[in-house]
């Protein structure tokens, strides 16, 4: 069966029409999809989009809305469910399509559709789609209570509903589906990808999981715990302004260990840093830590264990110090906290200072899990029929644990084997990159380039090659290498260009 066959086919188990020519922009309003309604459909000249505003008003026109070429914009209802309403967008390149769609994923409780996102993918000439995952507004999750439907919309069939309507959305405007279909996302969009390669492994080609948020019961149980460290006793708090003692005294003990002093950690696990190497000498100031706050600190790169010792998420890596504040600020991070009073204890009162790792996490799983994690490591479906993943984690994460991905990463090893992991998924920690983007590493890469080389060329990537980009100008480059191999310094060359470093494991 070709491609275009197995299209048509599952687009009638969906309820989609074949499709024998191409439409034009306008007429996709009569386009019948189930449970689902063309609520908009509008060509937008080169350069003319601007991103919604509240309330369905006028929002942003920034840069990279102003560069983009003409597209067809379609907006879309769907309805799998009496209590759903899932708002799409898929937007069409009028010309310079290059066959293939990119669906690109969220942040957060989602809520919105994620325009910059599509933007990107539409300039690189791919379809586009996106979703606001089933509700509007984001944070807070005042969506979910009483609402089982939506929860699971957002969870992960949105997602699902979205690709299967872009798809047909696709074929209809210009007479055939895509050739390769993408999922693009990182944090909340990480989650997506890996529901999607669990639950719906025909859906994409080629997906991206990005510092993925998959073991929400145990991640926003850890994001918890992490707040809960540092005020159930208000000895334990670190102020801000000691992050920067605390991050430079681990460059000091361990930015050496990678065999080259350059500021950032490449292999953060190697690094065994003690927080008492700062305790004070005499009075409490900005140069030093108390011995609860050294305590916190400890505690906090180890992360939650259970009564008997072992883990239960892992903690926060050295060299993330500087980021400290999204999980142990004046009060925990609203996600977390919403999560456990929306989905695991439906009291919109719960406080997080009576918070039991162990035991709360439990009830997570319980209570949750099902529905919100996609820990599964089972993606035989998916690499059975040629599909890839590749994971990537900045090393300096300061809201998602980096480890969680490498160990999701060993979990689908030890149970497909290493040859079936390698020739269909690779993961890549980012050395000195912070949540998705940003940090003192080569943060700037595409994903997408070697992906769609993978998928449609049969080229696994070796190594992937990154940059820093500071004030507009790239001062340093370096490969990312797929797990468990690190960039290793050659030993001649400058330290600030890729060419000088081999992936090796070490």
């Amino acid at each position: 069966m070709t491609r275009s066959s197995t299209l048509l086919f599952a687009l009638a188990a969906f309820g989609i029409g074949p499709v024998f020519g191409a439409s034009t922009c306008p007429s996709l309003t009569a386009l019948k999809l189930q449970n689902s309604a063309i609520t908009l459909a509008e060509p937008v000249a080169a350069g003319a989009f601007t991103q919604p505003g509240p309330a369905g008003g006028k929002g942003k026109q920034n840069a990279a809305f102003q560069s983009l070429p003409a597209f067809c914009r379609v907006a879309a209802t769907l309805t799998p469910s009496s209590d759903s309403e899932i708002k799409i967008e898929v937007w069409l390149p009028e010309s310079g399509w290059n066959g293939n769609l990119q669906s690109v994923g969220n942040g957060a409780w989602a809520g919105t559709i994620s325009y910059p996102a599509m933007a990107t993918a539409l300039a690189a000439g791919y379809a586009t789609a996106s979703t606001d995952t089933g509700h509007t507004g984001g944070n807070p999750a005042t969506f979910i209570p009483g609402h089982p439907e939506k929860l699971i919309d957002f969870a992960y069939r949105a997602v699902h509903e979205m690709t299967v309507s872009a798809k047909g959305i696709i074929s209809a405007r210009y007479g055939n589906g895509p050739k390769y279909s993408y999922w693009n996302g990182c944090s909340t969009g990480g989650r997506q990808a890996l529901a999607e390669a669990q639950r719906y492994a025909a859906d994409y080609d080629g997906i991206i999981a990005g510092a993925a948020a998959n073991y929400v019961t145990h991640l926003q149980g850890a994001q918890v715990w992490s707040a809960q460290v540092v005020h159930k006793d208000e000895a334990s708090y670190i102020p801000p302004a000691k992050y920067a003692i605390l991050h430079a005294a681990v460059l000091d003990a361990c930015d050496a260990l990678d065999g080259v002093k350059d500021g950032v950690l490449e292999n953060p696990t190697k690094c065994h840093f003690d927080p008492k190497q700062l305790l004070c000498k005499g009075a409490d100031d900005a140069s030093c830590l108390t011995a609860p706050q050294a305590e916190a600190a400890r505690q906090l790169y180890t992360g939650p264990v259970n009564s008997k010792g072992k883990s239960l998420f892992p903690g926060l890596e050295p060299g993330s110090e500087t980021g400290w504040a999204t999980l142990s600020s004046a009060k925990p991070m609203a996600l977390a906290d919403e999560t456990f009073k929306y989905t695991v204890f439906q009291d919109a009162n719960w406080n997080y200072l009576t918070f039991n790792a162990e035991r709360d996490m439990a009830l997570a799983d319980k209570n949750a899990g099902p529905t919100m994690n996609s820990i599964d490591p089972n993606l035989k479906p998916l690499f059975s029929r040629g599909g890839k993943l590749l994971m990537y984690h900045g090393w300096a994460d300061p809201g998602i644990a980096p480890r969680n991905s490498v160990h999701y990463y060993e979990s689908v090893t030890e149970a497909l084997g290493k040859a079936a992991t390698s020739n269909s998924m690779r993961l890549f920690m980012v050395p000195g990159m912070g949540h998705c983007a940003g940090g003192d590493g080569t943060s700037t890469f595409s994903m997408i380039d070697a992906l769609s080389k993978w998928v449609e060329q049969g080229k696994a990537p070796d190594r992937i090659e990154a940059s820093r980009v500071r004030n507009g100008q790239t001062d340093r480059t370096r490969p990312l290498c797929p797990y468990p191999q690190v960039a290793v310094y050659k030993g001649s060359g400058s330290t600030n260009e890729s060419a000088s470093f081999a992936c090796k494991v070490q």
